[in-house]
């Protein structure tokens, strides 16, 4: 049976990361070229494109497209997973890890959008997915109401309006771009072991109703429905991926 993905150039950002690893592991076994980026080095793959850059800097990400554009000739996906997350309450935040957050999680995926689109433009093809969170819907883990401490825990305003702005990202391009043959969604993990988790309080893990937390190949997953064929008509669409945690 042929790959899904046969012939198609993925560009995954953040592709360091556990999420990272696994989509381009998921991409690669669908048929698709792999462009690999992190501001830390990617780990290797056969054949992959694989750039050190900052999802931060327009110059970073425009020499990133560019580069993938020059190797392979096309770019057909974007997965925006590069992101930090944050722990803190909306009083105790300071100013600059406000900025740091949403540097990254949301200027950066609208950079890495802006730079893709044009040449997803050039051949009336495209899909891009943007990781969006749970706590992007939720209004955060932490329970204050029962115990204050929690805020300081597993607040993180930050991290979850970063995320609300990228599920807004993505309503506003679905519609931007639809006519040039691009769709845009989203995918929103609930708690996801990997070593960004590894200190999410064990009370909030209890709460998650199918009983454990979530896998980086499960999220991986669902970007590839999003980038195969089979959704070509969704677009706009915040996928959630979260044990039940909450449902829209």
């Amino acid at each position: 049976m042929t790959a899904p993905l046969a012939g198609c150039v993925a560009l995954v950002t953040g592709a360091a990361g556990g999420i990272g690893r696994a989509v381009a592991a998921t991409l690669a076994e669908s048929g698709a070229m792999l462009a690999l980026a992190d501001v830390k080095p990617p780990p290797a793959q056969p054949d992959a494109l694989a750039m050190s850059m900052d999802v931060t800097s327009r110059d970073d990400v425009q020499a990133m497209v560019a580069r993938t554009v020059e190797r392979f000739g096309r770019l057909d996906i974007l997965v925006n997973v590069a992101g930090v997350v944050s722990t803190g309450s909306a009083v105790s935040l300071p100013e600059s890890e406000w900025d740091r957050v949403l540097g990254v999680n949301l200027k950066g995926t609208f950079l890495c959008c802006q730079a893709a689109i044009p040449a997803m433009r050039a051949n009336r093809h495209g899909r891009i997915v943007n990781i969006g969170s749970i706590v992007g819907k939720n209004g955060g883990n932490a329970r204050a109401w029962l115990d204050r401490a929690e805020l300081e825990r597993a607040g993180n305003v930050a991290y979850g309006v970063s995320k609300a702005g990228v599920h807004a990202l993505t309503f506003f391009l679905a519609r931007e771009v639809a006519a040039d043959g691009i769709t845009v969604n989203a995918v929103a993990p609930g708690p996801i072991a990997s070593d960004m988790t590894t200190n999410f309080p064990a009370a909030l893990q209890a709460l998650i109703p199918v009983g454990r937390m979530g896998r980086a190949e499960e999220v991986a997953a669902a970007v590839a429905f999003l980038v195969g064929p089979s959704a070509a008509f969704i677009t706009g669409e915040v996928l959630d991926v979260n044990g039940g945690m909450w449902a829209d």
